[in-house]
Protein backbone atom coordinates (compact mmCIF):
# COMPACT_ATOMS: atom_id res chain seq x y z
CA UNK A 1 0.00 0.00 0.00
CA UNK A 2 1.37 3.64 -1.01
CA UNK A 3 1.96 5.23 2.46
CA UNK A 4 0.64 8.44 0.59
CA UNK A 5 -2.81 6.84 0.13
CA UNK A 6 -4.86 8.50 2.99
CA UNK A 7 -7.08 6.35 5.47
CA UNK A 8 -9.29 7.02 7.97
CA UNK A 9 -6.31 6.81 10.57
CA UNK A 10 -3.70 8.69 8.86
CA UNK A 11 -3.46 11.85 7.08
CA UNK A 12 -1.87 12.19 3.53
CA UNK A 13 1.74 12.36 3.71
CA UNK A 14 3.55 14.64 0.36
CA UNK A 15 6.44 12.23 0.85
CA UNK A 16 7.63 8.88 2.17
CA UNK A 17 10.27 8.99 4.55
CA UNK A 18 12.67 7.63 1.21
CA UNK A 19 11.38 10.39 -0.77
CA UNK A 20 12.12 13.06 1.74
CA UNK A 21 15.36 11.51 2.11
CA UNK A 22 16.10 11.37 -1.50
CA UNK A 23 14.53 15.36 -1.77
CA UNK A 24 17.51 16.27 1.18
CA UNK A 25 20.06 14.63 -0.34
CA UNK A 26 20.13 15.87 -4.23
CA UNK A 27 21.33 19.12 -5.53
CA UNK A 28 18.19 19.40 -7.63
CA UNK A 29 16.42 20.94 -4.36
CA UNK A 30 18.99 23.35 -3.57
CA UNK A 31 18.91 24.16 -7.54
CA UNK A 32 15.12 24.64 -7.42
CA UNK A 33 15.13 26.95 -4.22
CA UNK A 34 17.61 28.99 -6.31
CA UNK A 35 15.83 29.31 -9.91
CA UNK A 36 12.50 29.67 -8.06
CA UNK A 37 12.93 33.11 -6.46
CA UNK A 38 15.39 34.15 -9.10
CA UNK A 39 12.63 33.73 -11.83
CA UNK A 40 10.08 35.73 -9.44
CA UNK A 41 12.33 38.22 -9.46
CA UNK A 42 12.94 38.52 -13.66
CA UNK A 43 8.71 37.65 -13.39
CA UNK A 44 8.39 40.88 -11.05
CA UNK A 45 10.48 42.98 -13.44
CA UNK A 46 9.03 41.88 -16.19
CA UNK A 47 5.30 42.92 -14.91
CA UNK A 48 6.55 46.14 -14.60
CA UNK A 49 8.33 46.85 -17.60
CA UNK A 50 4.64 45.05 -19.86
CA UNK A 51 2.48 47.13 -17.72
CA UNK A 52 4.98 50.33 -18.50
CA UNK A 53 4.83 49.33 -22.59
CA UNK A 54 0.96 48.86 -22.60
CA UNK A 55 0.58 51.87 -20.27
CA UNK A 56 2.41 54.18 -22.47
CA UNK A 57 3.49 52.44 -25.84
CA UNK A 58 7.17 52.63 -24.83
CA UNK A 59 9.67 50.28 -23.91
CA UNK A 60 8.81 47.08 -26.35
CA UNK A 61 12.40 46.26 -26.72
CA UNK A 62 12.88 45.70 -22.70
CA UNK A 63 9.61 44.28 -21.84
CA UNK A 64 10.25 41.87 -24.80
CA UNK A 65 13.75 41.51 -23.84
CA UNK A 66 11.86 40.67 -19.85
CA UNK A 67 9.31 38.17 -21.55
CA UNK A 68 12.11 35.88 -22.60
CA UNK A 69 14.24 35.81 -19.95
CA UNK A 70 11.56 34.86 -17.78
CA UNK A 71 10.34 32.23 -20.02
CA UNK A 72 14.10 31.25 -19.78
CA UNK A 73 14.29 30.76 -16.32
CA UNK A 74 10.64 28.78 -16.91
CA UNK A 75 12.23 26.25 -19.16
CA UNK A 76 14.80 25.99 -16.69
CA UNK A 77 13.18 25.48 -13.85
CA UNK A 78 11.11 22.78 -15.33
CA UNK A 79 13.51 20.99 -16.67
CA UNK A 80 15.46 20.63 -13.35
CA UNK A 81 12.47 20.40 -11.99
CA UNK A 82 11.36 17.05 -14.08
CA UNK A 83 15.31 16.05 -12.78
CA UNK A 84 14.30 16.77 -9.12
CA UNK A 85 11.03 14.64 -9.46
CA UNK A 86 12.58 11.78 -10.63
CA UNK A 87 15.10 11.80 -8.20
CA UNK A 88 12.75 11.70 -5.52
CA UNK A 89 9.74 10.11 -6.66
CA UNK A 90 11.42 7.79 -9.73
CA UNK A 91 9.49 9.53 -12.60
CA UNK A 92 10.08 12.88 -14.38
CA UNK A 93 6.59 14.33 -14.21
CA UNK A 94 3.21 13.92 -12.98
CA UNK A 95 4.12 12.13 -9.44
CA UNK A 96 1.24 11.37 -7.45
CA UNK A 97 2.45 14.24 -5.22
CA UNK A 98 3.19 17.24 -7.73
CA UNK A 99 0.63 15.47 -10.14
CA UNK A 100 -1.68 18.97 -10.42
CA UNK A 101 1.02 21.39 -10.29
CA UNK A 102 2.63 19.80 -12.98
CA UNK A 103 -0.46 19.62 -15.16
CA UNK A 104 -0.88 23.16 -14.50
CA UNK A 105 3.18 23.67 -15.24
CA UNK A 106 2.26 22.77 -18.76
CA UNK A 107 -0.16 25.38 -19.44
CA UNK A 108 1.95 27.96 -17.99
CA UNK A 109 4.57 26.81 -20.60
CA UNK A 110 2.18 26.48 -23.42
CA UNK A 111 1.00 30.43 -22.72
CA UNK A 112 4.82 31.44 -22.82
CA UNK A 113 5.81 29.25 -25.71
CA UNK A 114 2.96 30.44 -27.36
CA UNK A 115 4.28 34.09 -26.55
CA UNK A 116 7.96 32.98 -28.21
CA UNK A 117 5.81 31.63 -31.53
CA UNK A 118 3.77 34.80 -31.58
CA UNK A 119 7.65 36.66 -30.74
CA UNK A 120 9.67 34.73 -33.40
CA UNK A 121 6.47 34.95 -36.26
CA UNK A 122 4.95 38.42 -35.99
CA UNK A 123 1.90 36.24 -35.54
CA UNK A 124 0.44 38.83 -32.67
CA UNK A 125 0.81 42.39 -33.18
CA UNK A 126 3.24 44.03 -30.01
CA UNK A 127 0.50 45.09 -27.62
CA UNK A 128 -1.16 41.27 -28.17
CA UNK A 129 2.23 39.78 -27.74
CA UNK A 130 2.22 42.20 -24.41
CA UNK A 131 -1.69 40.58 -23.30
CA UNK A 132 -0.39 36.97 -23.86
CA UNK A 133 2.50 37.14 -21.73
CA UNK A 134 0.18 39.02 -19.39
CA UNK A 135 -2.03 35.98 -19.52
CA UNK A 136 1.21 33.61 -19.44
CA UNK A 137 2.17 35.45 -15.77
CA UNK A 138 -1.11 35.12 -14.62
CA UNK A 139 -1.36 31.07 -15.22
CA UNK A 140 2.60 31.48 -13.47
CA UNK A 141 1.54 32.83 -10.41
CA UNK A 142 -1.43 30.49 -10.12
CA UNK A 143 1.13 27.40 -10.95
CA UNK A 144 3.82 29.13 -8.20
CA UNK A 145 0.75 29.52 -5.46
CA UNK A 146 0.27 25.79 -6.20
CA UNK A 147 3.96 25.01 -5.62
CA UNK A 148 4.13 27.37 -2.63
CA UNK A 149 1.12 25.25 -0.90
CA UNK A 150 3.32 22.08 -1.21
CA UNK A 151 6.17 23.64 0.13
CA UNK A 152 4.18 25.04 3.36
CA UNK A 153 2.36 21.35 3.40
CA UNK A 154 6.41 19.90 3.20
CA UNK A 155 7.46 22.03 5.97
CA UNK A 156 4.23 21.38 8.27
CA UNK A 157 4.62 17.45 7.07
CA UNK A 158 8.29 17.65 8.26
CA UNK A 159 7.35 19.34 11.29
CA UNK A 160 5.24 16.65 12.40
CA UNK A 161 7.89 13.85 11.31
CA UNK A 162 10.55 14.97 13.54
Amino acid sequence: MDPRTPNRKEPFRLYTPEERTRRDNTIWTLIQGVLAPLQFLVFAVSVVLVARYLWTGEGYMAATISIVVKTLFLYAIMITGAIWEKIVFGQYLFAKAFFWEDVFSFVVIALHTAYIWALLTGSLSPVDQMWLALAAYVAYVINAGQFLLKLRMARLEGEAVV
